[in-house]
């Protein structure tokens, strides 16, 4: 496969990882760190427009992967805009030291190809150490503070991530051993779209084993109840930025995997089913999720626990299937990764504004710091499922669609939605509204990621690109 867009989406990252490594000084590889997220975003957007090259034995460009690309890169970039600031700040104000945040950026970069070829992969085995090798990026930089909580959730989510992650092993190898007797031996049984065309030929029996070891595998990296205990620690402990990329990106990563290997059983007939399972999870997710937001107390394990909702939502959709359903499902994780992102800078800038993360320190922020206050409160009525945001649409669809097909499933899933939205009208109240509580100290960069994305989110709801809605529909069908 040769294509200099793919090349350089993997390459740049790559190779900016390697050099950050080497130079010293945080300023000068902070503007590199978003340089070289900036080239890698316009690769993504040239993958979109560029005639794609045909697959080869270790990576392919689809009309799903694409969409998983661009949304990656484009976070990623807004991301390391808001960590230049962000890490700055942590080192002057004496949180982090120079050596902490050392080799920061390269992890950052490091992180971004692990993503990144992890989407690209035509590969069930590249795939899988694409996705370890992004885990263990983020694992280092969740303990980058060195406090005794940075560590403990690091570990935590280390020795958690690998027993998923091992899982998931077991899972691919089955998957290998399955397809050997009609793919043949080597790497053309761990060939993506070889084993596609070959699925209705395989033994349905292990090919259902694998499928199980594989949702609970990955889906401890999307963070589904109740393979989730890392997340919330993990978001609380690490650096805002990082939060960011976990809630907007990681989590979707492994939601890909989860979805190719679906692809692969819909291509058996006989095989199990991988819609219940699914659907299982996810409102499992969305309900002990939203039970869960009254009682957090600190501002990242709210919002994180918010995601594990909003990927229980995902999966749902998913689940459901049809073309409506996925793409619903599709809407909601580009509006998610969007939103989400964009509610973890502002709640980076809080929290350095105020010095804490609790609930109980921080309110009045429309008053005391109106454009941060503002753009956090549009971040949550958005995530909230207010009109005309497009999460609203996303929702609206998911719900719509499972009641034509599961009404049952429909009124759980709404109940589950309804205990999320008053929780965050609850924290959108005591964040944004009433006397100013904590520091009154003046915002030190203006929140241009988090404005940016709340547009984007805006403009979605409003009004949706044709050419957008049209992409969206083309990897529904896939999806089966």
């Amino acid at each position: 496969m040769n294509n200099l867009a793919v090349d350089l989406v993997l390459a740049v990252p790559a190779l900016a990882a390697g050099g950050l490594a080497l130079l010293p000084g945080y300023r000068l590889t902070a503007a590199l760190n978003v340089l070289a997220s900036l080239v890698t975003f316009a690769a993504a957007v040239a993958l979109v427009l560029l005639p794609r090259p045909a697959p080869g034995n270790y990576l392919m460009v689809d009309d799903l992967n694409v969409v998983f690309v661009v949304l990656n890169c484009f976070v990623g970039l807004t991301a390391a805009l808001f960590s230049a600031g962000y890490i700055g700040h942590e080192i002057e104000t004496g949180r982090l030291t120079p050596v902490y945040v050392r080799f920061y950026h390269a992890m950052y970069q490091l992180m971004m190809f692990g993503m990144n070829l992890a989407l690209v992969s035509n590969n069930i085995g590249l795939m899988w150490v694409a996705i370890e090798l992004a885990t263990l990026t983020t694992v280092l930089m969740v303990g980058i503070y060195r406090t005794h909580e940075a560590l403990e959730a690091a570990w935590k989510y280390f020795i958690l991530g690998s027993v998923g992650i091992a899982l998931a092993l077991f899972g691919t190898i089955l998957v290998y051993v399955t397809a050997q007797p009609v793919v043949g031996e080597g790497m053309p049984s761990m060939v993506w779209t070889r084993l596609i065309a070959a699925a209705p030929g395989f033994d349905p029996a292990p090919l259902n084993l694998a499928f199980v070891f594989l949702l609970l595998g990955y889906g401890t990296k999307v963070g589904l109840v109740p393979l989730h205990a890392w997340l919330p620690d993990a978001h609380a402990e690490g650096p805002t930025p990082i939060s960011a990329v976990l809630s907007g990106l990681l989590l979707n990563v492994a939601l890909y995997a989860v979805l190719r290997f679906k692809m692969l059983m819909a291509a058996q007939p006989a095989a199990l089913a991988p819609g219940p399972l699914m659907i299982g999870l996810g409102l499992l997710s969305v309900i002990f999720a939203g039970l869960m937001l009254y009682r957090r107390r600190d501002m990242k394990r709210f919002f994180a626990y918010s995601s594990i909702e909003h990927m229980g939502i995902i999966t749902f959709a998913f689940g459901i299937g049809g073309p409506l359903a996925n793409f619903a499902g599709l809407l909601h994780m580009a509006m998610h990764s969007l939103t989400k992102s964009a509610i973890f800078f502002g709640v980076g800038h809080v929290a350095q504004i105020k010095g804490t993360q609790r609930f109980d320190r921080i309110g009045g922020l429309t008053q005391s710091h109106p454009v941060i206050g503002w753009g956090l409160a549009l971040g949550i009525l958005a995530i909230a499922g207010m009109p005309p945001f497009g999460v609203f649409l996303s929702e609206f669809l998911v719900v719509t669609s499972s009641f034509a097909r599961a009404p049952a499933l429909a009124l759980i899933l709404a109940f589950g939605l309804l205990l999320a939205f008053g929780a965050l009208l609850m924290r959108l109240n005591t964040l944004a509204f009433g006397e100013p509580v904590g520091p009154q100290d003046p915002v030190r960069a203006a929140p241009v990621a988090l404005y940016l994305h709340m547009a984007l989110v805006l403009l979605a709801g409003i009004a949706l690109p044709g050419p957008m809605v049209h992409w969206f529909q083309t990897v529904a069908r896939a999806l089966g």
